[in-house]
């Protein structure tokens, strides 16, 4: 009765029948699996390299190709004679408005370009400015045009709505700027994009732009 309550004790010589299963052949496959993992892991990680490499090579790049606006800014504007009662007559608005290519590599293609005034949201003129041209990157172009005659629509109560404004001390206007552009990428051009710069300007009771409104930066966007 005993012997069937005892627990069975594990011998040296079981240990020794153990380790006997553990042949070379098993060592040597043991050995050829570490091997393997450590190459995958080293391809893998190679790999892994070469792919956040190639990822930050590729921003940088379309960091500096990536086309950034024209930027316009109104220089000079100005109405002769504003404060004369029936200066509507031979009215004229002189402006300078001055057009910038921020981009480091990449030049713009003016294609066409218009420039319309506005008071009070109505249109009261506009021209065509320049033939087509090229402004290479890191340039700044000079546009300089006049309204009179037939491109400047002001009769004797609009001079008047003029004329109640400076009462205030102020009148505003608003310059738009049309542009049909392509970005020059080395040879390679983009397709046509339509720009629209919206410059607000304001001049005084002499008929010239106010000092707060000159080389202000026009807000620029695309359709």
């Amino acid at each position: 009765m005993q012997s069937r309550d005892k627990l069975p004790v594990r011998t040296d010589a079981d240990d020794r029948e153990f380790k006997r299963h553990h042949t070379t052949r098993y060592y040597v496959h043991r050995v050829r699996d570490s091997l393997t993992t450590r190459v995958s892991k080293i391809i893998c990680s190679i790999f892994l390299t070469l792919f956040f490499i190639v990822v930050i090579i590729t921003f940088i790049l379309w960091l500096s190709l990536r086309p950034h606006r024209p930027r316009f800014r109104i220089h000079d504007f100005s109405i002769p004679g504003l404060a004369q009662p029936n200066g509507f007559q031979n009215v004229q608005v002189i402006f300078n408005i001055t057009a910038r290519n921020p981009n480091q590599n990449i030049g713009i293609h003016y294609d066409a370009m218009q420039v319309n005034l506005y008071y009070q949201d109505q249109g009261i003129g506009g021209t065509s400015l320049l033939f087509p041209f090229f402004q290479p990157p890191k340039n700044t172009t000079v546009l300089y045009g006049v309204l009179s005659g037939a491109t400047l629509t002001v009769n004797n109560q609009r001079w008047q709505q003029f004329q109640a404004d400076l009462g205030q001390g102020v009148v505003i206007f608003r310059v738009d700027i049309t542009s049909t552009i392509r970005f020059k990428i080395s040879k390679w051009n983009s397709k046509r994009h339509k720009s629209h710069a919206n410059c607000e300007v304001g001049v005084g009771p002499d008929g010239s732009i106010l000092a707060s409104y000159r080389d202000k930066r026009c807000p620029v966007y695309f359709t």
